[in-house]
């Protein structure tokens, strides 16, 4: 790093020989950076508060998170670099630095702040535009500072020192050594080839979503194999890249293979079983099925297919992971695979003493003005048992949205149902038992 300027002063310090202007720089950067740290954090609370009072009803929302993300990631680096530049002002007013030779600290201070927003910047922007990747997420913190890292080594013009001893460090690996500067390489070109496989994966199935006349269960399918089969190329062109022999991984996978037939039958039976329902179309999301499981039966939406199970949501909120192997190998009912509408009855006794022909009319005009059923078929009204406390009558109705629950249109049915009966003076029957007094008992049983 000869003729940087940070090697500059670092030999006038070994020297005992700093300038005064060295001294002053140093104190405007350490001040600068000290007061951005505190400005920023006011920036970050006061500007994104308007932002978001100013922009919620006029912006939409993706619009206004990126916009209070991005306020928040660059109020240090902006408000560093603003201080800079107003110290190096300052200096050049007070006569301390005449040139900008002079203040290569100061400018070496901006590049490295400058840097730093555009890391912050640019690992955002991947972040947004790999939302599936969850890793990136949780690791956007290291990445950032290991990209600005590498940033500030090469301006600094520290960055060939830092990589000969890099290539200058081995360790044996066998019979041979690997430097690491060839490990870090490898790592490196792996992270970028995963990252850029599933970007572009990522943009295949945003595409494929947005696709009218494609079946739901298709563009699962194909998203996932487009995936896999970019993780695949991803993985082979690192290996390329870093100059490991393909062929050594032969034995390796004769291995795998063997261990997945004798060890993961099941696993890979859920797998295949996984695709055998996406492309059969027997289950789509948004279906609501019935499992027969070993102990219990399972009831639930469709809410997620994947390759190894399947996630039914129950109405009480209740999540059931269920295996694509027992969806399978076991009887599933589905009660919208050809046809979303499903009957349903609520059923009301009424005494013997009521009008039956207008209890009937009434139950199924108290039907039809419930929201959720629907006209064709209309509802209908039947006469089902002659009960020991009453005539039990069942209203029939369909429904084509079951999975918006059942019991509340049922119970909105029955309150119409018993509102329309309270008016029109037809009983519910109370439970009747008729007791009967023998007389005539035995002499010797009287009291």
């Amino acid at each position: 790093m000869s003729g940087s300027p940070l090697r500059e002063l670092l030999d006038a310090l070994a020297e005992r020989l700093a300038r005064p202007r060295h001294e002053w720089e140093l104190a405007v950067i350490v001040l600068s950076i000290g007061a951005a740290w505190v400005l920023a954090r006011t920036v970050q609370a006061r500007v994104g508060a308007r932002l978001q009072a100013a922009a919620l009803a006029k912006a939409p929302l993706d619009v206004l998170q990126f916009s209070i993300e991005g306020v928040r990631r660059l109020a240090f680096p902006g408000t560093a670099w603003l201080l800079l530049w107003a110290g190096e002002l300052a200096l050049r007013t007070a006569g301390v630095i005449g040139s900008a030779a002079d203040a290569r600290l100061l400018r070496l201070a901006v590049a490295l702040v400058s840097a730093l927003a555009l890391v912050r910047l640019l690992v955002y922007a991947m972040r947004r535009a790999l939302v599936s990747v969850a890793l990136i997420a949780v690791f956007e913190r290291a990445i950032a500072l290991t990209a600005w890292g590498v940033t500030a080594l090469y301006v600094t013009g520290v960055l060939a020192d830092v990589t000969d001893w890099l290539q200058a460090t081995r360790f044996p690996m066998g019979k041979t050594s690997v430097s690491l500067w060839a490990v870090l390489t490898s790592v490196a070109a792996t992270l970028v080839c995963l990252l850029a496989s599933m970007w572009i994966s990522s943009l295949v199935e945003a595409r494929l979503s947005a696709t009218p006349g494609l079946d739901r269960n298709v563009r699962v399918v194909l998203g996932r194999v487009v995936r896999a089969v970019l993780i695949l190329i991803a993985l082979l062109s690192a290996l390329a890249i870093s100059g490991i022999d393909l062929t050594v991984f032969s034995v390796f996978g004769g291995a795998l293979g063997v261990g997945l037939g004798l060890g993961f039958q099941r696993i890979a039976s859920n797998y295949v079983s996984g695709f055998i329902l996406l492309l059969d179309r027997s289950l789509r999301i948004g279906d609501m099925i019935t499992v027969a499981g070993p102990v219990e039966r399972y009831t639930g939406t469709v809410t997620k297919i994947t390759t190894r199970y399947t996630l039914l949501q129950a109405l009480d909120g209740t999540e059931t992971v269920v295996p694509n192997e027992m969806l399978v190998s076991t009887p599933v009912v589905n009660h919208s695979l050809t046809d979303p509408r499903v009957r349903l009855a609520v059923r009301i006794p009424i005494a013997y003493e009521s009008d039956l022909e207008l209890a009937l009319r009434l139950g199924e005009e108290a039907a039809r003005s419930t929201r959720r059923v629907l006209a064709d078929p209309s509802p209908a009204s039947l006469l089902v048992e002659f009960g020991a406390d009453g005539l039990l009558l069942e209203i029939g109705f369909w429904i084509e949205d079951p999975a918006q629950g059942r019991l509340n249109v049922q119970s909105a049915v029955a309150r119409a149902v018993y509102q329309r009966y309270s008016a029109s003076g037809i009983a519910v029957p109370y439970p009747r038992r008729d007791v009967r007094i023998v007389s005539g008992m035995p002499a010797g049983d009287r009291c």
